[in-house]
């Protein structure tokens, strides 16, 4: 599974779909970034995969295949799963902080967003704020993970001193790991060069 998918079965929603005590329904929906992954909805009999967003499957017994439903629409799915889409966990809310070349230096458009970020912590009564330092591959791999620790403790350090409590926050440190952009060694990518922020 390529991205993060939300699934939906009817059986949890019984009281709210005409026939589901007899059926399960499963729905795909996509991640808060647009993207959608793919799952395969299987038993004995069968396998059904889903890979588009609205994409469903249902299963009416657990001696009968899994069979493509007809994909439902972001009103049907709103409409059909309203309770369970409300006590859904709120998703958090991340934001990409960009450091100017082999340094700690934010760049304009970043700075910028710090007060963005302090009132989504403060919006959501944060008590999760996960802090995660990057690179691009300029330099060694050991240079690149203690930059990229110090993006990440300078972004906490700016928090903490506009008054976001510092046990809240969890600092990681990926150097060149997991880039935005793969690149080859030694090649200067602005968008890999950052701080995520998650406020969950």
């Amino acid at each position: 599974m390529k991205h993060p998918v939300h699934i939906l079965l009817c059986l949890v929603l019984a009281a709210f779909l005409t026939g589901c005590a007899s059926r399960n329904l499963v729905v795909l929906l996509p991640d808060q970034d647009g993207s959608v992954g793919a799952i395969e909805v299987a038993n004995a009999r069968g396998t059904v995969t889903l890979a588009e967003p609205g994409g469903a499957a249902s299963v009416a017994a657990a001696d009968r295949a899994p069979k493509a439903a007809k994909p439902m629409s972001e009103e049907k799915i709103s409409r059909t799963f309203r309770e369970a889409l409300a006590a859904e966990p709120r998703r958090p809310e991340i934001f990409l902080l960009y450091y100017q070349r082999d340094s700690t230096r934010l760049t304009d458009q970043s700075t910028a967003l710090i007060p963005r970020i302090l009132e989504a912590i403060g919006e959501r009564e944060s008590l999760d704020i996960s802090v995660i330092g990057h690179t691009d591959r300029i330099g060694d791999r050991k240079y690149n993970f203690i930059l990229s620790r110090e993006r990440a403790r300078h972004v906490r350090d700016l928090l903490v001193e506009k008054g976001v409590d510092a046990k809240l926050i969890s600092v990681t440190s990926h150097g060149e790991d997991n880039p935005l952009i793969p690149t080859p060694d030694e090649v200067a990518e602005p968008k890999n060069r950052r701080v995520e922020v998650v406020v969950k």
